[in-house]
């Protein structure tokens, strides 16, 4: 529960300012640069571009990645 290796974030970014967004991201950044996986859920395509992986799901079956 302290030190969790898979960090599961569902539109961690949804309904915050951009500047408190972009907080989130930089420190899920650093989790991940601390070697945790991070599994982020989101719509916003352009938190896409900090992924390694994308995998895109529609009607609960993944159509790409």
């Amino acid at each position: 529960v302290n030190d969790p290796d898979i960090i599961l974030a569902d539109e961690p970014t949804g309904n915050l300012d951009t500047k408190t967004g972009d907080d989130i991201m930089k420190l899920l950044q650093a989790l991940h640069t601390q070697g945790k996986t991070i599994i982020l859920v989101t719509h916003n395509q352009a938190l896409t571009k900090l992924a390694h992986r994308v995998v895109k799901l529609r009607d609960g079956r993944i159509v790409g990645g």
